[in-house]
């Protein structure tokens, strides 16, 4: 049996993406609240280089974040670097954000192709074409998109790449999704086929790939990253038939909810908060068991109707496990802490379960193993 149990654990380390694989307590029944609660916050940050992400290398010790979100820009200081400026750069602050951490964190970008491409021919990742450009194209050319795009985000460290878009192409005006060529087809079944081309690309080399928008965001007439897109007249359930046919196959990927109003989906909070979505429709009727991620908590489809606590309390007990948090349309250091302190609070207050937090913990920490990131402790 250890013998058996040795091998297992060596083709872990084997299947390790970037950095090595390290070992932890798994068991949600060893970790603290703290610590689960940590795992389930993704943040974004200002800094190049280590010592300038001071901030977030605090959270990361202090509270054990489970991922980070990187950019190329920083929306409130369009002169200022964020994030990226060369790859040997990101490669040098990734390495030191993982040593800091005690669990691997999920290196997450959006990396699209197209308009949505954090990393730029000058950064060293030739033009992928939007989705749009490569759904014209034979399905050959999407897994070749994505084994380029992934080769790069192994090589610099990233693990998770928020792509592809399934969102189908109802409406090519949509601001935020047709009007970018971000969806593959108007056709749901050629938006699965292709989306999943992509992320079996990806997978060649390590990387999660993050399904998204769900429900469906292809039919929306404005942007959530300005307001609450409603949706209810004119999103039809084709844009589920893209999650239907990938979700629970190869290659090892999560979901991403976005903000939208469905009056007849749930006719008192967006998608993202909403249980009847994330829980009822989406692990319920589409028998989803992986890791749900909102879309960023500070869009202003979000902020214009709630506060962070708020926000962060509703989308766990819709049942969603990773907060996500760009900090860049807003700007926030102690968003980590505040994050911390709202669920802390909601667990003792009965707001939600301590079992409800484990469920997201134990998801979370299963994906990180079977992509490699760690290995369970089995021997302790």
């Amino acid at each position: 049996m250890q013998k058996i149990v040795a091998l297992c654990l060596l083709a872990l380390l084997l299947a390790t993406p970037s950095f090595a694989a390290k070992v932890v307590p798994f068991s949600s029944q060893d970790i603290s609240l703290k610590t689960m609660i940590g795992q389930m916050i993704m943040v974004g940050f200002r800094g190049e280089g280590a010592t300038a992400a001071h901030v977030l290398l605090k959270d990361i010790k202090q509270h054990q974040i489970g991922g980070v979100i990187l950019f190329e820009k920083d929306c409130l200081r369009p002169q200022a670097v964020r994030n990226i400026v060369s790859k040997k750069q990101v490669r040098d602050l990734i390495s030191a954000l993982q040593d800091a951490s005690n669990i691997p964190l999920f290196v997450a970008i959006d990396q699209e192709g197209g308009r949505v491409s954090r990393f730029k021919p000058i950064h060293g990742l030739g033009g992928t074409p939007s989705a749009q450009k490569l759904g014209e194209l034979p399905v050959s050319e999407s897994v070749a998109a994505g084994e380029r795009t992934g080769a790069y985000l192994k090589d610099v460290g990233i693990n998770m790449d928020f792509a592809p878009v399934l969102d189908v192409n109802v409406n090519p005006n949509s601001p935020v999704i047709g009007a970018l060529e971000r969806s593959f087809s108007d056709d749901p079944a050629k938006v699965a086929t292709y989306g999943h081309a992509f992320a079996q690309g990806m997978a060649q080399h390590g990387i999660i790939a993050g399904y998204k928008h769900f429900p469906g965001h292809g039919s929306s007439l404005s942007d959530s990253h300005k307001g609450l897109p409603d949706i209810t007249t004119t999103w039809s359930k084709k844009e589920l038939l893209p999650y239907s046919d990938v979700l629970g196959k190869e290659p090892q990927h999560v979901v991403m909810v976005g903000h939208l109003y469905h009056q007849k989906l749930d006719a008192d909070f967006p998608t993202s908060l909403s249980r009847k979505v994330v829980t009822g429709l989406l692990r319920e009727e589409l028998n989803y068991g992986g890791v749900v991620v909102t879309d960023d908590l500070q869009m202003r489809a979000i902020t214009n109707e709630y506060s962070m606590d708020e926000t962060a309390i509703k989308a766990v007990q819709a049942g969603c496990d990773i907060l996500l948090v760009g900090n860049n349309l807003a700007y926030d250091p102690k968003i980590v802490s505040k994050l911390t302190t709202a669920l802390m609070w909601a667990v003792h207050a009965g707001e939600i379960s301590i079992e409800r937090i484990r469920q997201s913990y134990d998801r979370i920490m299963n994906l990180k193993r079977d992509s490699g990131m760690l290995v369970e402790d089995v021997l302790k």
